[in-house]
């Protein structure tokens, strides 16, 4: 019983480990859920470049953003490019975490809308990683993060992973609190 006890009293932090050693890894790659936005999907009118049709940050969402840019930098971490989902949550969330130069990559896209792009999506998604070198930050959302890693993830959460025989390799987690 004591046992159990001391578990559920360390659950809480477990849940929330900072695995900031992953990202000297050799291979580390930095997934990146996009930082919070209310809400479960975007409207019915949803246009890609239109951010009023969208669910877009929130200011706990930007305030996430910018803390969880803030730890990195504490740390000396920058990275070579930052790929971002073209939601207008995602890129702002890239944007306010100013931990490198910003880049639009499609294969990133969510495909919450139409779950038949899940192969495709994440097979892209593999590709963009394959493709591109140096110290690399994603951020996306919820759907390709978890068909990539085979785990769910919170808004604002980090995976730091590493790409084995095509397959992703969670190293370690990080989660900023709102």
């Amino acid at each position: 019983m004591r046992i159990l006890l001391i578990f559920l009293l360390l659950l809480p932090g477990l849940a929330h480990a900072n695995d900031w050693q992953a990202l000297e890894e050799p291979g580390a790659i930095a997934i990146m859920r996009h930082a919070l936005a209310p809400g479960a999907s975007d409207p019915d009118d949803f246009v890609l470049g239109d951010c009023s049709t969208q669910r877009n940050l929130d200011d706990r969402g930007r305030a996430q953003a910018r803390a969880i840019g803030a730890a990195f930098r504490e740390r000396g971490i920058t990275f070579d490019k930052v790929f971002t989902s073209q939601w207008c949550r995602c890129r702002e969330t890239a944007d306010l975490l100013d931990l490198g130069p910003v880049e639009a990559a499609p294969a990133i896209n969510s495909f919450f809308q139409d779950f038949s792009q899940d192969a495709q999506s994440t097979e892209a998604a593999r590709r963009l990683i394959a493709e591109t070198s140096g110290r690399r930050m994603l951020v996306t959302h919820q759907v390709n993060i978890s068909s990539l890693t085979g785990r769910s993830t919170r808004s604002g959460e980090v995976l730091i992973i590493r790409m084995q025989d095509g397959a992703a390799e969670i190293l370690g987690s990080i989660m900023i609190a709102p």
